[in-house]
């Protein structure tokens, strides 16, 4: 019969000689080197708290089984605990279902929209619905249309202007273009 000392030293001495294929081992197991080496050094203190008193067949396997049940429990203890700062997170979602008020100014709006659309010359609509809706170039549209860039960047600065005025909204200038501010 072996001492518990005795079992003590011999896995301490297994730890530290295949220290690196653990690593490696559990990190493979785990997805993550650092909660490897946490659940190792961990299991190294554990093995100071060895009761086995009879001989172990694989000292390797019951260290390792120790490092993966340490690690499972840090797992699950994780995953049920949630910090303040995710609680508030969580609470601070906003809600983005419509509402039937805001489905009801979304209409409008859309309503009013089309409307100054309607106002516009074919030519600057056409333009402005090519380039804002399909995502043409100016250039394409140009092309396209017969018409230089010169005369496509007017229309477009018309068409921008009149729907920016119909929705009450000021027209900003941006990199990447015009956009509309309320």
């Amino acid at each position: 019969m072996i001492d518990i000392d005795a079992n003590r030293a011999r896995l301490r001495g297994e730890f530290i000689e295949n220290y690196d294929d653990l690593v490696r081992n559990l990190a493979r197991r785990l997805g993550s080197s650092d909660f490897a080496y946490e659940a190792l050094h961990e299991t190294f203190l554990r093995l100071d708290r060895v009761t086995e008193g009879g001989p172990l067949r694989s000292p390797l396997g019951y260290i390792f089984r120790i490092a993966i049940n340490i690690a499972k429990d840090r797992q699950r203890a994780q995953s049920r605990r949630l910090g303040t700062s995710e609680d508030d997170v969580l609470l601070d979602i906003r809600d983005d279902k419509a509402n039937p008020e805001r489905v009801v100014e979304a209409r409008s709006e859309i309503e009013a929209l089309k409307r100054a659309l309607a106002e516009l010359p074919a030519r600057p609509r056409e333009v402005l619905h090519s380039i804002s809706v399909e995502g043409q170039s100016a250039q394409q549209v140009a092309t396209r249309l017969s018409v230089s860039i010169r005369t496509i960047n007017g229309d477009l600065k018309l068409a921008l202007s009149h729907c920016a005025k119909r929705l009450d909204c000021s027209l900003i200038r941006r990199l990447g273009g015009r956009r509309f501010r309320r």
